[in-house]
């Protein structure tokens, strides 16, 4: 497990999620145009836990759970051939198989319950690699056309980042890495 250094004032919130860097090869110039989060300084990610607890409770003991709550939980490949949409709004990618990270999630809220995922607003969150968001529909679609060319992307999970930060750019960034088993 690494940390890097302290909280920054600007950090309001804090999220757990699988940093793809794979992936960002391939959409970071998209993401840049297209999801407001990239300018916030995410990258290319799937959330499995957002919001998470407020950056200032972010201590040796939360880490400490987090791991707990994660032991025995293998690395795995993933694959990410397919866009889908989540109405006209957001162009993502979907992980396949996408249960691993349903089963992080899943662990993560037996250990957090007071911290349901995007606040209990969605049931039953589908695990998502968010390419635009919001963007007109026309630019959206152009990137689909443009990543479609490029997949599948295949990608090694090793490891679960907790960031922090805000909706201001660069705020976010990650405080912790934590290393799945094997």
């Amino acid at each position: 497990m690494h940390h890097y250094g302290t909280m920054t004032e600007s950090a309001v919130e804090s999220a757990i999620v699988v940093e793809v860097a794979e992936v960002g090869r391939v959409v970071d110039a998209h993401r840049r145009v297209l999801d407001p989060s990239a300018a916030w300084g995410l990258p290319a990610h799937v959330t499995v836990l957002y919001p998470f607890i407020p950056p200032a409770q972010l201590d040796e003991d939360a880490f400490s759970a987090i791991e707990r709550a994660l032991s025995g939980l293998a690395g795995f490949e993933v694959a990410f051939s397919r866009t889908a949409w989540f109405g006209e709004q957001v162009l993502w990618l979907a992980p396949e198989p996408d249960d691993p990270f349903r089963l992080v999630t899943s662990r993560l809220i037996e250990a957090y319950p007071d911290y349901p995922p995007y606040g209990g607003a969605i049931a039953d969150p589908i695990p998502h690699l968010t390419v635009g968001d919001g963007s007109p529909i026309q630019a959206l679609r152009q990137a689909e056309e443009a990543i479609r060319a490029r997949l599948p992307i295949v990608a090694l999970v090793t490891h679960v980042s907790v960031m922090t930060g805000s909706f201001a750019e660069d705020s976010w960034k990650t405080v912790s890495r934590i290393r799945l088993a094997g």
